[in-house]
């Protein structure tokens, strides 16, 4: 677990996590019907050397590219290659990179062109959801406070949180204790202190929230079939509202 302890870290930090924000919103802003995955992953390593930064994801257990590119069922892990993007997608974009030994991890749910009714809600509810676990991260709270929160607001919306993937800390690793369910109850778990770094990440399906995984052994998809967003945010716990690394 990175507790980080003087304003020289928390730069750091927030160094990797402003370039992972860039990096997402110029991939937002390739996204179109046609594109590549892996045109998406040529973007995001150019973009990374422009700024200086080492890649979090490609080669950490033998990951094969810089960025998660996972559409419509897939959740997290899709790995980029040749498949085209359709319009009416739905495609998250999961991202991290190193600065001087310090990790920061972000994620977007874009649609592709036009997107339905039923795809937008999810894309909203799941951003929303995000920002509604981030307001229960604090100093002193239990980490049950924020993964209640994030799985009550989705239910609330007849969502699914998805139960057998979660976010996690981050810091001078990509994964680190504590994990950070998206469901829970408030005041168990562990206790939120001053310092702690932690991936932020709910995961919403519009059908049930069991999983597969892909023949690849990284990509991980709805089990139902049903349609997948993820959003993610690197945060400092501090004595008020956590800090948002992964800002621009």
């Amino acid at each position: 677990m990175t507790v980080i302890k003087s304003p020289q870290e928390v730069a750091i930090m927030r160094q990797a996590g402003k370039i992972v924000a860039a990096v997402l919103q110029r991939l937002r802003e390739e996204i179109k019907p046609g594109i590549k995955t892996s045109q998406l992953d040529s973007v995001a390593a150019s973009e990374l050397k422009k700024y200086g930064a080492k890649a979090s994801f490609k080669g950490y257990r033998g990951f094969p590219a810089h960025l998660c590119v996972s559409v419509n069922d897939e959740i997290v892990h899709g790995i980029p290659g040749e498949r085209r993007l359709n319009d009416g997608d739905v495609v998250a974009l999961d991202f991290g990179a190193i600065v001087d030994g310090f990790h920061g991890d972000g994620a977007i749910t874009v649609g592709v062109g036009g997107i339905s009714p039923k795809a937008q809600e999810l894309l909203a509810v799941t951003e929303a959801a995000l920002m509604v676990g981030i307001r229960a991260a604090r100093n002193g709270a239990h980490l049950g406070d924020v993964s209640s929160a994030i799985q009550n607001y989705v239910e609330t919306k007849r969502l699914s949180v998805i139960r057998e993937y979660s976010g996690h800390g981050v810091g001078r690793d990509l994964h680190e204790d504590p994990l950070v369910p998206n469901f829970g109850s408030p005041g168990e778990g562990s206790l939120l202190r001053k310092g702690m770094t932690l991936a932020v990440e709910p995961m919403v399906t519009t059908g049930d929230w069991r999983t597969r995984v892909a023949e690849n052994r990284w990509t991980v998809l709805t089990a139902d079939g049903s349609l997948s967003a993820h959003f993610e945010h690197t945060i400092a716990i501090s004595e008020g509202e956590a800090q948002v690394l992964t800002l621009l």
